[in-house]
Parts: C-alpha cells; structure tokens; sequence
C-alpha cells in the first residue's frame, strides 16, 4: 500500500480531472489519491467512477451532497484518510495550478524531517505565473497580514499545497476547523505552527488555471482578514 494520499477537493472540474489523476499516476513515487467531490453537476464524479476501474485500489471518491466548502471538503478528505494506513496526506488543487511533478518534493521533505511541508510561493520570491498583479499583491500582502498577526515565519500562509505527516492531522483537532477557504489553509498551519511542528516551505512555481472556473470570492477574502484576528484571539486565551 502506498503511504502517500493526495486529497483533491473538486466541484466543476470535468475539464481538468483525467488530465491530473493521470498526471499523478504517471510519477515515479506511487500515490493514491482521493477525489472529494461536492456533487459536481458537471459529471466530475462520474469521469472519476469511470477511471476507479483503471486505478483500482489507487483511486478513491467521497462525493457530499452539496458544494460545502474547500475547508470542509479537506476536513472530509483528511478523516478518510486517517481511518486508513497513509503516512503522509496531501493536499492539491485539480486545476493544475500545483504541478504534480512537485507532489515528489514535498514528499520527499517530510521523509527527511518535515511534519509540514508547504508548496510556496514566495520563499525565493514571487513564482506566479499567469495571474493579474492585483491578485499577486493580494496573495503575497495576505501571507504578510498573517506573519504580523499571528508570529509564524512562514512567506506563503495561505498555500493550498501541502504534505502532512499524518501525526499533525491527528493532533490539530480537525472537528474544530471552521474556515472554508484562504482562512481554513492559514488556520491549518496555525495549529500546527503553535504545537511546534516543524514546518518546512519548498518553493513551487504557481500557475493560475487554464481551464474551469476559479473559486474565489469577496466572502473568502473577507473570511482570511478576520479569521487571522480570531484565530489571535483563540491562541491568547488557549482555546484553539
């Protein structure tokens, strides 16, 4: 059994989902992976149905009711996920943002001693590709937001591509995470940050997505900047 499980959230990914499960079990370093889909009326979770019978016992489908949330969606992801035998849980994005090839890297930096390793950004920089400078600004100013309010030393707080060790994942108390977007990544982090895992960035090239539509919005945002205030407050009188 492999002791690595990318978990993929998807809702309206049909045009992306063949190309990164196929992507995934092309490299070298075998991962199964779980698709957590939010009942996607585009048919994601019936290509992914489809293609269990090629990656038998590799690939794995929890398919929601309902779109509830990139957080929610991790959370679900993660409990499955531990209820079986994987070491190292990972987190992607399936619109090819994250390349699969770097699953390798993360991976390979907690075999050497990460309990956390991020896919980052802004570690040696700004490696964005193909987004608007507006939303770069945001992204980075967000990560910067974050280091003041909260003291983690960490460029890139909002990274949504991650390798957990699956030790974090049963310390951080997943029934107690309620943000859903840039803030459930951020608090993600902050709970592993303030049981002093070790958390490791290992810089990745971001490129926005070409195909499907992009998930963000006003709310999410607006989640992120007041999110980091409370989770402050949580940790100052000890209840996170």
């Amino acid at each position: 059994m492999s002791k690595g499980i990318v978990v993929i959230p998807t809702y309206n990914e049909i045009e992306n989902i063949v190309a990164i499960i196929n992507a995934v079990f092309l490299l070298k370093t075998d991962f199964h992976i779980l698709i957590v889909d939010d009942n996607s009326p585009d048919g994601t979770s019936l290509k992914v149905v489809e293609l269990q019978k090629q990656f038998e016992n590799k690939l794995f489908i929890e398919i929601r009711s309902k779109k509830s949330g990139l957080g929610t969606a991790y959370v679900h992801g993660f409990k499955w996920a531990l209820e079986r035998d994987y070491e190292y849980i990972f987190e992607m994005d399936a619109d090819f943002s994250h390349n699969p090839k770097d699953l390798v890297k993360l991976y390979k930096a907690c075999v050497d001693g990460a309990d956390v390793a991020i896919g980052s950004r802004y570690s040696t920089g700004v490696n964005v590709v193909n987004w608007p400078l507006s939303r770069v600004l945001l992204s980075y100013f967000a990560s910067v937001y974050v280091k003041l309010i909260t003291g983690m030393k960490i460029h890139d707080a909002t990274a949504g591509f991650i390798c957990y060790r699956r030790i974090v994942l049963e310390t951080i108390k997943l029934d107690k995470i309620k943000f859903i977007g840039y803030a459930f990544q951020i608090e993600m982090k902050y709970r592993a940050f303030i049981r002093k895992f070790n958390i490791v960035e290992v810089p990745i090239i971001f490129t926005d997505r070409t195909k499907g539509q992009s998930k963000m919005s006003g709310s999410i945002i607006r989640e992120a900047v007041f999110g980091v205030i409370l989770l402050r407050i949580k940790k100052i009188f000890n209840t996170i």
